[in-house]
């Protein structure tokens, strides 16, 4: 074993942690010294969102020891921010194994740094987390989750007083203050105790009344009470605010798939749980088949993604992509506040660099503003406190099943969505309308396009170094012609500067810096390369676009951007 990584466990064996860890430390030195390397070999970094990571023992794992000493850098700083103020933080976790003792362990560390906690009485969705920190005027929270990740990670989601998760200053300045403890001794673990508040129902039921709130025509679910809704947690935490919120809304025909609606931190019905797996949706999409329903929605753990699955305009149930979703929600609330008369001139939508360009053409022919923000809801949060009092926030949102529907929560939202997207589905039934053929009618209207997304994965203590090579590589050496179509545009929003790659032209891009690539072809297409944050994948988004005449041509037009898409694709090499 490598010198260094010998003494950081030499470290953990004789330091002031506890029994089970160090009997831990010593089956692994017996049983599997690879699977102690990689535990030892770097410390589970502390990103621009918090930690999230494998289970397990030692600095490169989610454990007691890792989530104490991110609580007690994250207490030192809000403690330099606020001083001589209470602070306040909200604490929730989902499903996860070992995400209550996690949130117990992050109120202590708090509550031992005199901070007072409102720790919930149980699992609840992350935007319930979002939404109680500004009812409770909370300084921040945490959650302790690993959102739709496999059954052997946990994280540790941090969030500021707007309810969004960190963004720069406090991102940077929370990283530091947690790299600056470097000894389980500098953690404060216990002696707070009476600072720790149990809440649950009344946080709910305000939550509860905001959603309601959002609804834009309750007089349409009134007469669409029965549509007949299929909905899934996959053993996550939606399940203890989904019903509820769809109830509230005025639906009286919900389907829960029984068999994934026990939180379970095994996730014993799916390989991951995410509703961007069909895999995941599987058993749900079987009862949606068997009851002849009208729509189908699965949210993950915490409950901030949702995915749908509708029948297609051949009458053959599918799973609508983040991208199809995210546009049928923007249009429909677009067009809803025309139709009601509540829109204003001042109206705003967001959504994310690598999220369909289509939704920029559904605001511009509307007359809507729209703004691109970097990956990451915080980003959208962040917009949204910059325009307020300018600009009225409609809704956000993401390709990887994520939105934010008004401006209380936020994060995204699935419980919010999953009320907000059932309604829509009751509006265009309404009007005797399949929700497919609404959105075809919306690629005719404004174009069609077609998203796809592929993530490598690079395993082990090489990974990362693998994907920096494949960004640097992409950086220094842009292709000039992907699939028979000229490169125009190469965008940097690591370096911040986009450069037209025929005349050599260069101009600034004025978001953060962020690791992605974006390659704009003469053809329209766009390809996006963005190595992931928190895991050893990078992620390659690739969106096409033509005219749709008809209803009619629109199999031949898919089929032709399908092979545009897998063009590229072969040609970079990809698969």
């Amino acid at each position: 074993m490598d010198a260094a990584i010998e003494t950081k466990v030499n470290a953990w064996l004789i330091g002031n942690y506890d029994q089970q860890t160090k009997d831990e430390i010593v089956r692994l030195q017996k049983d599997n010294p690879d699977e102690l390397a990689e535990s030892f070999y770097r410390t589970l970094e502390f990103g621009t969102g918090g930690i999230r990571g494998l289970m397990g023992v030692g600095p490169n794992r989610m454990n007691k020891y890792t989530i104490g000493g991110a609580t007690q850098g994250f207490a030192n700083y809000l403690k330099k921010t606020f001083p001589d103020t209470e602070i306040k933080m909200a604490i929730a976790h989902d499903s996860r194994n070992n995400s209550r003792f996690f949130a117990e362990t992050t109120a202590n560390v708090f509550g031992a740094n005199g901070i007072k906690v409102f720790l919930f009485d149980a699992l609840r969705p992350t935007p319930e987390l979002s939404f109680a920190i500004r009812h409770l005027g909370c300084n921040g929270g945490v959650i302790c989750t690993a959102s739709h990740n496999p059954k052997e990670y946990n994280g540790y989601k941090a969030y500021w007083s707007d309810g969004g998760q960190l963004v720069p200053p406090h991102d940077k300045n929370v990283i530091t203050e947690v790299e600056a403890i470097t000894s389980v001794d500098d953690v404060k673990w216990s002696g707070g105790e009476a600072n720790i508040t149990i809440i649950g129902k009344e946080v709910d039921d305000a939550y509860i009344n905001m959603v309601k709130s959002l609804s834009v025509y309750p007089d349409v679910i009134a007469k669409q009470h029965d549509l007949k809704i299929v909905y899934t947690s996959i053993h996550g935490s939606g399940i203890m605010l989904v019903p509820e919120v769809l109830k509230s809304f005025g639906f009286t025909n919900v389907n829960i798939v029984e068999e994934q609606a026990k939180p379970d931190g095994n996730f014993p019905t799916v390989v991951y749980p995410n509703p961007e797996e069909s895999e995941a949706m599987s058993i749900g999409l079987k009862k949606a088949k068997e009851l002849d329903a009208d729509i189908l929605l699965g949210t993950d753990p915490d409950a901030d993604r949702v995915g749908i699955a509708i029948k297609n305009h051949k009458g053959e149930w599918v799973l609508m992509n983040g991208n199809q979703t995210a546009v049928l929600a923007f249009t429909y609330m677009i067009e809803a506040r025309k139709a009601k008369g509540i829109a204003q001139a001042n109206d705003m939508v967001v959504k994310t660099i690598v999220t369909t360009d289509m939704i920029k053409e559904v605001a511009l022919q509307n007359n809507v503003a729209s703004y691109d923000v970097l990956t990451g809801f915080k980003w959208i949060a962040e917009l949204i406190k910059e325009k307020e009092g300018i600009e009225n926030y409609v809704i956000g949102g993401e390709e990887s099943f994520g939105m934010m529907v008004g401006d209380k929560v936020r994060d995204k939202d699935a419980v919010s969505a999953v009320a907000f997207l059932c309604e829509m589905a009751a509006y265009e039934k309404n009007q005797q309308k399949p929700l497919y053929d609404k959105l075809i009618e919306l690629y005719i209207q404004y174009g069609f396009y077609l998203e796809h997304l592929i993530s490598i994965t690079k395993k082990g203590m090489r990974g990362q170094e693998e994907i920096a090579e494949m960004m640097q590589s992409y950086r220094n050496n842009p292709p000039s012609v992907i699939n028979g179509s000229k490169v125009l545009q190469l965008l940097d929003y690591q370096l911040q500067i986009g450069k037209n790659i025929q005349t050599g032209e260069t101009w600034d891009i004025t978001l953060p810096k962020s690791n992605v690539l974006q390659f704009i072809l003469e053809d329209g297409s766009k390809i996006s390369a963005r190595p992931s944050g928190t895991e050893p994948k990078i992620k390659f988004y690739f969106s096409v676009n033509t005219r749709l005449a008809s209803k009619e041509e629109y199999d031949a037009t898919h089929e032709l951007l399908e092979q545009r898409i897998k063009g590229i694709i072969t040609d970079m090499h990809l698969k």
